[in-house]
């Protein structure tokens, strides 16, 4: 009875092994077949969003210089 188990056993593992490699393929999972990737659609916004950032950088950096010189020096 023993023998009949491992038996039973050994095909039922064999019958999950190839039904676990098969199952993706009949599902067209395939493992080198990949969907393609969207392309990039890039419409502007983010390069004006930068450029505003940029502006607004320096319009902040000359605002503080120019009212840094204008500041009397108290020694």
């Amino acid at each position: 009875m023993s023998i009949n188990c491992k038996v039973s056993f050994g095909i039922i593992a064999t019958f999950a092994l190839v039904f676990a490699i098969f199952m993706p393929a009949v599902q067209g999972q395939g493992y080198g077949i990949m969907a393609p990737a969207p392309a990039p659609a890039s419409d502007g916004t983010a390069i004006d969003q930068g450029i505003a950032y940029g502006l607004m950088l320096l319009a902040l950096v000359l605002t503080y210089l120019i009212h840094s010189f204008d500041a009397p020096l108290s020694i």
